[in-house]
């Protein structure tokens, strides 16, 4: 058993998956000469500098005398390395496939499915990224293995690089996400195979980006995977039954704002700082939001059961349907977007006021570790902030749909 864990573990695998795709060192001038000539002409070459700031884990700093271009393939290991991509096509599948599991997808996901598709799946699904993220991440700075080393490993994507690498969160979403939407979508309408067949190809492309990326081993994918398919066994019933009580009961704002609190609070400390805890973060305060934004709903009384039961038939967009969900897109991210900006502001200068520290110190501030001034502001501000996009994805935007009569007729009767 060991030596299979050491062989999925071993870097010169993911090397192996990086060369099967097209990524290739550029060991002279005329190899670079070759790949120019050649008969797709599809080059794409890094040329990242050395700025000597990059923290090393295991790897050590090696500069090829031969060659002028240099490329740091690591943020947590500095290796001096040329690389080219001889594929086009792979690169930017999986660079938008490893997007998939980033900020600016979730920014963009969870609300146009609110407003677009079904709120009930909606809220399900979000609990259970939630849970699935939360686990991952704490798993994460408690095994504290670190990425594959580089080299051998190119480093094509320096973002999560301060992050260790067991298990692939990327994985677990890839996996929770588009099977939990498939699990409650065939709940509530009728059986659709598109929806398995585009959820395998989801979780396919953010597994693989990871290590066409350098960024995990293929152990830390395989554990991610078996991690998330195990923990959605007693997580996917439990939140459906969950869903219900968050909606009716009068305790259920106060409830989840002292569990999120506690989440990260008693997060993992490791040894170094790493952005862990801030994604952490992020994602437990857009649940509360968002569930707390349905909450206040169905207390109001806006929303209320729908006259007939599931399953239901699906309803093919016509081009005036088409019409009102670009519109509620272009209006409801516009608001998303001027939120975060102004609620950032906001409440990091508000935070900074009340703790009587210099914003402008406090920003050009390094992390010294999970207790520092600058984490527990950036932690306070992301959840404030990111919770309010939440309540108002839920709450105030649909509330503007209705008052402008572009809302999704059904949205209100989703529970």
């Amino acid at each position: 058993m060991w030596k299979w864990i050491d062989y999925l573990k071993d870097p010169y695998l993911v090397l192996e998956v990086q060369k099967f795709f097209g990524v290739y060192p550029v060991i002279d001038k005329n190899l670079k000469k070759q790949f120019k000539n050649s008969s797709n002409g599809n080059l794409v070459q890094s040329r990242k500098k050395d700025n000597n700031s990059a923290i090393t884990n295991s790897g050590s700093l090696n500069k090829n005398s031969d060659d002028t271009e240099s490329a740091i393939t690591s943020g947590s290991d500095t290796e001096t390395k040329d690389y080219v991509v001889t594929n086009k096509f792979w690169y930017y599948l999986f660079v938008f496939g490893t997007e998939l599991g980033d900020e600016i997808f979730y920014a963009s996901f969870i609300p146009f499915w609110f407003w677009n598709i079904d709120g009930a799946v909606g809220r399900r699904v979000v609990m259970v990224w939630t849970l699935i993220m939360c686990i991952g991440k704490w798993i994460k700075d408690i095994v504290c293995w670190p990425r594959p080393a580089s080299p051998p490993v190119f480093r094509l994507q320096q973002k999560w690089a301060l992050e260790y690498g067991m298990p692939s969160t990327h994985a677990m979403v890839g996996i929770s996400i588009p099977f939990s939407v498939v699990i409650y979508t065939i709940q509530r309408y009728e059986a659709i195979c598109i929806g398995l067949i585009v959820a395998v190809l989801w979780c396919t492309v953010i597994s693989v980006s990871r290590l066409y990326l350098g960024m995990h081993t293929v152990l830390d994918i395989i554990v991610g995977l078996v991690l998330a398919s195990i923990l959605m066994v007693p997580i996917v019933p439990l939140v459906d039954r969950m869903d219900s009580f968050i909606l009716t009961s009068q305790w259920s704002p106060f409830l989840l704002i002292c569990i999120s609190i506690a989440i990260i609070a008693f997060y993992p400390k490791s040894s170094i700082w790493t952005p862990t805890r801030q994604d952490t973060t992020m994602v437990v305060s857009v649940c509360i939001g968002v569930h707390i934004g349905a909450w206040t709903n169905y207390q109001l009384g806006i929303m209320s059961e729908a006259q007939t039961s599931p399953p239901y038939s699906v309803i093919w967009p016509s081009y005036e349907m088409l019409g009102l969900a670009l519109l509620r897109v272009a209006i409801g991210f516009s608001c998303i977007l001027a939120t975060r900006a102004v609620c950032k502001s906001a409440s990091y200068a508000t935070l900074c006021f009340l703790l009587r520290l210099n914003s402008s110190d406090l920003r050009r501030t390094a992390h010294t570790g999970p207790s520092s001034a600058k984490n527990t502001v950036e932690l306070c501000y992301k959840y404030i902030t990111y919770a309010s996009m939440g309540f108002n994805t839920l709450y105030l935007l649909p509330s503007v749909f209705s008052l402008l009569s572009i809302h999704r007729p059904s949205f209100y009767t989703e529970i």
